[in-house]
């Protein structure tokens, strides 16, 4: 069974990570699958909105430690995570987002190029990169101050404080929470109705809100010191003591 489901209804292009026993942790053939079906959704002139969902009881548990471990550890391969993100980018059609449970790290951050968010009450926005010895990515490290303020932004990115749903729409990062039972009726009817607008005139708008170029390069930036990150000593012992289930200790690392 797929751990990415895709299916287009009526203009819309519904992609689920359907991998609940894992929390929907994203694994590098799933960025893959999501990459094609953004990259699907620009060329194909049927596709007029994406809605983003995932099955159980949380959104993502985010990237899959055990490819995280498996880089940090200098196994070598393609990284779908990076065509993932120049997706989310560039992606000139609507994008809705359906959010229960747990949000974590690349959960979080793929909401900000979200056009619209609606939230069960059991969500909560996670980014615990420094927790992890990384750096925030998906132009989160611009995108996230210039929506919810420079002091917000670094709580939760520096202490990891969650963010529950009822916050999340007050400061902006989410637009309505909705009973978990109409949690995807409601994200769906609201990208029909996107599906249903003049799709120029939405694609027009979209892009006088946002900055691509500075977006793709601040992607960039976050890349290659995620990727450092990933290699570092401090990140070999985030990844061993979670695997170990115990608290990392960074005292003694230096960098």
């Amino acid at each position: 069974m797929s751990e990415v489901v895709v299916a287009l209804e009526g203009g819309v292009l519904i992609v689920t990570m359907a991998r609940p026993d894992k929390k929907n942790a994203i694994t590098n053939a799933m960025y893959g699958a999501m990459a094609d079906a953004l990259e699907r959704a620009e060329s194909d002139s049927a596709i007029r909105a994406v809605l983003l969902q995932g099955d159980g009881d949380s959104f993502t548990a985010g990237n899959d430690l055990a490819d995280f471990a498996a880089v940090s550890r200098g196994v070598q391969g393609e990284r779908h995570v990076s065509r993932f993100l120049a997706a989310l980018a560039k992606a000139t059609r609507p994008l809705v987002a359906a959010v229960q449970g747990n949000a974590v790290g690349i959960g979080t951050t793929m909401l900000l190029h979200c056009d619209l968010v609606y939230l069960a009450p059991t969500a909560r926005l996670i980014t615990p990169f420094v927790n992890l010895a990384l750096v925030p990515e998906a132009a989160s490290t611009y995108l996230l101050p210039q929506r919810i303020g420079y002091a917000r932004a670094y709580a939760m990115f520096a202490l990891g404080e969650p963010v529950e749903a009822e916050t999340a729409v007050s400061i902006g990062l989410a637009n309505a929470v909705v009973p978990l039972a109409d949690l995807r009726a409601k994200a769906r009817a609201a990208a029909d109705a996107l599906a249903k607008r003049p799709f120029g005139s939405l694609q027009h708008t979209k892009a006088l809100m946002r900055d691509p170029a500075g977006i793709s390069a601040q992607m960039a930036r976050e890349g290659k010191i995620f990727q450092e990150r990933l290699m570092s000593a401090e990140a070999r012992e985030a990844f061993a003591a979670f695997a170990e289930r115990r608290q990392p200790d960074f005292s003694k690392i230096t960098g």
